[in-house]
């Protein structure tokens, strides 16, 4: 008798278990909403751990990528398949940023795939955004996909940041506040292709609404 209640305990609890892993499985996949884009060297420590943070603070799903990607994962795939199921991308314009393969690549393919970009111009000018040819970073066959990507990049509104006159807090949440309002505009144009004579708003579209002003609801 206790034998038996013993192999039922264990087998509750491993059972338990193989649902806990399958819940973590299934959340860890989920799309995220928000790419960030960044040259780690220069602003992973600084404002993209601090947009991901503030970020989940609001339950959004950020994607940044020493805190989505673990070890065995596919470095390309992994990240294609972030921007490919992201609704607004944020990149974050720095000194070394067009030194990159990888942020150049992530650009392009944002846009691409035609979604919204926020730029946030950190200590660099749009106009000092170029692709470095030279140094065999940046293979030539590349270089045409990836200044087409910055020229789009130059030429829409982002936010300027000075590190040694501006304030981090600051830049992190009118980057936050942005990423919201895009959200929600976002959302809304999806609600319009999917039900046009329809008036009911997503679970996310009311969330976001709610971050945004609660009154609304």
């Amino acid at each position: 008798m206790q034998r038996s209640v013993a192999m039922n305990l264990r087998q509750a609890l491993t059972l338990r278990k193989r649902n806990q892993i399958f819940h973590h499985i299934s959340t860890r996949q989920q799309p995220c909403d928000v790419f960030i884009n960044h040259r780690g060297t220069d602003t992973k420590r600084s404002v993209a751990s601090l947009l991901y943070d503030h970020l989940c603070q609001f339950k959004l799903r950020p994607f940044l990528d020493n805190k989505n990607m673990k070890p065995g994962d596919k470095l390309f795939e992994k990240i294609d398949a972030a921007i490919t199921g992201c609704k607004i991308g944020v990149a974050v314009f720095s000194p070394r940023y067009c030194e990159s393969y990888f942020c150049l690549h992530e650009l392009a393919l944002m846009m691409e795939l035609k979604k919204k970009v926020i730029p946030i111009f950190c200590d660099i000018k749009p106009s000092e955004l170029n692709v470095v040819q030279g140094d065999g970073r940046i293979p030539s066959e590349e270089a045409e996909r990836f200044n087409q990507a910055l020229e789009e990049a130059k030429y829409t509104v982002g936010i300027a940041f000075d590190s040694e006159k501006g304030n981090w807090s600051d830049v992190v949440k009118n980057a936050v506040d942005i990423v919201i309002e895009s959200l929600i505009e976002v959302e809304e144009e999806e609600e319009r292709m999917l039900q046009p004579a329809s008036n009911h708003f997503s679970c996310t579209h009311r969330a976001l609404m709610q971050l945004q002003d609660p009154r609304k609801l």
